[in-house]
């Protein structure tokens, strides 16, 4: 595979709002997948509400697009106000990746 870029996107939660938080993060996975030069994302949070999710993809310029776009900002805004204690963003080039499938 050519070089790529992964966003690993980690955040603590608040107790507020879950059932909107699931929602729009349904809304948002959907969206993204429809983004040009999206490859994948995958995310995890434990009972403490610390989450993790990384998104991949193609570009840098597919990366700011997809910042840019307009209901991921509503969402951005959201999760400013409402939903997150605190988070942070990290935007990496993939050089290698391998993996293991039994």
């Amino acid at each position: 595979m050519e070089t790529y870029y992964a966003v690993i996107f980690t955040s603590q939660r608040t107790d507020e709002d879950g059932e909107g938080y699931a929602k729009m993060a349904e809304v948002m996975d959907e969206l993204a997948q429809k983004q040009p030069g999206f490859l994948r994302i995958e995310s995890a949070r434990n009972t403490e509400g610390k989450g993790i999710t990384v998104s991949y993809w193609e570009s840098l310029e597919a990366i700011q697009a997809w910042k840019e776009n307009s209901k991921h900002l509503v969402a951005q805004q959201f999760g400013k106000e409402k939903w997150y204690k605190q988070y942070n963003v990290e935007i990496c080039k993939v050089i290698k990746d391998y993996s293991f499938i039994m």
